[in-house]
């Protein structure tokens, strides 16, 4: 497996793994807790080496997942959680106090002393963004954190952020259908020698042309309250599905692949982090880092993603974005 360099020279797979969806949002899950142990397992037989999950997925039963799954190979993996959300509450909460609650329950949960890299997964508007640097700052002093993230920051919260600790990795929302890092974040990312870690590269499923207007999602499945997903974004959003499967037969490759293939050649220092429960998704997944697109296939899926419809959250979650 190919390694890449986030930020602080923390070295990992060039492909790594979302386990969110092992423990909610898509739906009822396929597999057993044994059998989602087993893929975490297997993705390390084949070569990942990046694994994220945070507290609130599930909530905690995540971290208590990857901690059980990871723990023969604990050495070898890099584990990334994340604090900032208020448990069984509405809303955020990256008070200092807080974040380091966080961090002594979820290194329990996780059965490490150690946190690789700790995310603050939403910014807090009511917590200064150098009091949180400045706590992960002392978490890494004392030994219970290597390496400090930010999620679905903006280009100036990154700055300040970093000014007080150099952040290791930015994690946002990064695709063929959602480009927003592009403007202003990628960048800073770039000037500052930080790493990209885009969560959904494959659209939530969308770019492996799995779903179209037909597909009926399970009641309990995130995408069913997400604007993009409704049907008319769907139908609107086909032509940039035909395009990338008509490259993917061109290339033998799939419509996954393709999707990972055009975010890694973005740029050296972005990792893409596609969740799955199949570890035959793994390994297809992890086929994008052997794919080669030419200069003006990228243009041309450029083009065709200039031009998607539907926003990718609601008014109340883009909220909780910092922008």
């Amino acid at each position: 497996m190919q390694k890449r360099t986030l930020g602080q020279g923390l070295e990992v797979s060039a492909i790594g793994l979302g386990c969110m969806g092992m423990s909610r949002a898509y739906g009822p899950n396929p597999g057993s807790r044994d059998e989602m142990i087993a893929v975490l397992r297997g993705a390390v037989d084949l070569g990942v080496t990046l694994f994220d999950t945070a507290e609130v997925y599930g909530p905690y039963v995540n971290e208590e997942l990857v901690g059980e799954a990871l723990a023969p190979v604990r050495d070898h993996v890099v584990i990334a959680t994340k604090f900032g959300f208020r448990i069984g509450e509405e809303g955020l909460d990256s008070r200092p106090e807080h974040i380091r609650e966080v961090v002594d329950a979820s290194l329990g949960r996780l059965g490490t002393d150690v946190i690789d890299l700790l995310y603050q997964h939403r910014v807090d508007p009511a917590v200064p963004i150098e009091d949180v640097a400045g706590t992960v700052a002392e978490l890494i002093a004392e030994g219970k954190v290597r390496h400090f993230g930010l999620s679905e920051a903006s280009a100036a919260t990154i700055r300040r952020a970093h000014d007080v600790h150099p952040v290791t990795a930015v994690q946002s929302e990064y695709s063929l259908w959602t480009r927003d890092p592009e403007a202003e974040v990628l960048p800073v990312l770039g000037e500052l020698g930080i790493g990209f870690v885009p969560f959904s590269p494959l659209g939530r499923g969308f770019l492996t042309g799995g779903i179209d207007t037909t597909t009926v999602f399970a009641a309990d499945d995130m995408r069913n309250g997400l604007p993009r997903f409704s049907e008319k974004n769907r139908e609107a959003n086909a032509g940039l599905i035909a395009h990338v499967t008509a490259l993917a037969a061109a290339k033998d490759a799939t419509t996954g692949q393709i999707a990972l293939a055009w975010l890694l050649a973005q740029q050296p220092w972005i990792v893409p982090i596609p969740g799955t429960r199949r570890l035959s998704r793994v390994e297809e997944n992890l086929g994008a880092a052997e794919l080669v697109l030419r200069g003006d296939e990228l243009a041309a899926l450029d083009a065709v993603a200039d031009v998607v419809q539907g926003e990718r959250y609601t008014a109340a979650q883009f909220a909780q974005v910092d922008r």
